[in-house]
């Protein structure tokens, strides 16, 4: 039975709309701030991260050493990548999407650590079974880059087969496969990773991390 979760988010608005009314402040650990709340008779444990993939496996690694941890989970936002009609989802698989070779004509992906020679191959990691709150499923792609560009968006779909892209929830992904752990990941999608993406992010952060925090109480719930 799962009793400890660390959430992980990638700005501060994400984490804020979680768990509101509980816990205003956090203690200081290793450069993160980590605010605990209990819910659901489950103790969890909430960062901010920072952007970026590195800043989110060092999160989870320390969210696991120091919190013990049984299961990591994503909650924030992401952009979209197809016309798939939902605005929150529910992560069943994530990948890394900048991870590679860059050949002369294309971007060549592989699993994220691996030898990027020969071969192209990309280790997808599925998360763990969760309970089902009534959202539509996604894989996500990770990338270390802010996409506002609509042909590279396009590219990602179409070569990794992603809904919708983050810059955090493949690297938790991958951080607790190598801690055999459990993770899970709710997304809200804020903009269409096309070139008005930086003005719609701004726009509908809020309203997004909202959606989202009540979809992980919502599934923590159900745990």
């Amino acid at each position: 039975m799962i009793e400890r979760i660390g959430i992980i988010t990638g700005v501060d608005a994400e984490a804020a709309a979680l768990f509101s009314g509980q816990s205003a402040h956090g203690e200081p650990l290793h450069g993160f701030l980590v605010r605990q709340v209990r819910f659901a008779g489950k103790d969890i444990a909430i960062t901010c991260s920072g952007i970026g993939k590195v800043n989110a496996a060092m999160a989870a690694m320390m969210l696991v050493d120091h919190y013990e941890v049984q299961l990591l989970m994503v909650v924030g936002t992401a952009g979209k990548l197809t016309d798939i009609n939902a605005d929150c989802f529910q992560i069943t698989e994530a990948v890394q999407g900048d991870y590679g070779a860059s050949r002369h004509d294309h971007f060549a992906h592989y699993s994220a650590g691996a030898w990027p020679i020969g071969e192209e191959h990309v280790e997808v990691f599925r998360a763990k079974v969760t309970p089902d709150i009534g959202l539509p499923k996604a894989r996500i792609i990770t990338t270390d880059s802010f996409i506002e560009n609509p042909d590279q968006s396009r590219r990602l779909q179409e070569t990794l087969g992603g809904d919708i892209i983050d810059m955090e929830t493949a690297a938790v992904a991958q951080a607790a496969a190598r801690m055999d752990l459990s993770w899970a990941a709710i997304k809200a999608t804020t903009d269409n990773a096309d070139g008005d993406s930086s003005g719609d992010f701004q726009s509908n952060l809020k309203r997004a991390a909202k959606i989202a925090a009540a979809a992980a109480e919502r599934m923590i719930s159900a745990l």
